[in-house]
């Protein structure tokens, strides 16, 4: 019998979409899908503080970008 996945709460939800929103902000900014990833991935804490400081997305990655 197959293992049904928990649902995520609502919290975690929002944070992942809103890395994805600013892994869509750094491919438009000429990042490779992979790059933006993996910059997420190695900065996984610092995002996750910008978000709960209340950062947009676009505030987060021109963060990012201009470090």
């Amino acid at each position: 019998m197959a293992k049904k996945p928990e649902a995520l709460d609502p919290e975690t939800e929002a944070l992942i979409a809103w890395c994805t929103q600013v892994e869509e902000i750094f491919v438009a900014a000429g990042a490779s899908r992979e790059e933006a990833q993996e910059q997420i991935e190695e900065n996984a804490e610092w995002f996750t503080d910008l978000f709960y400081e209340g950062l947009t997305p676009e505030e987060a990655a021109r963060q990012a970008l201009n470090d």
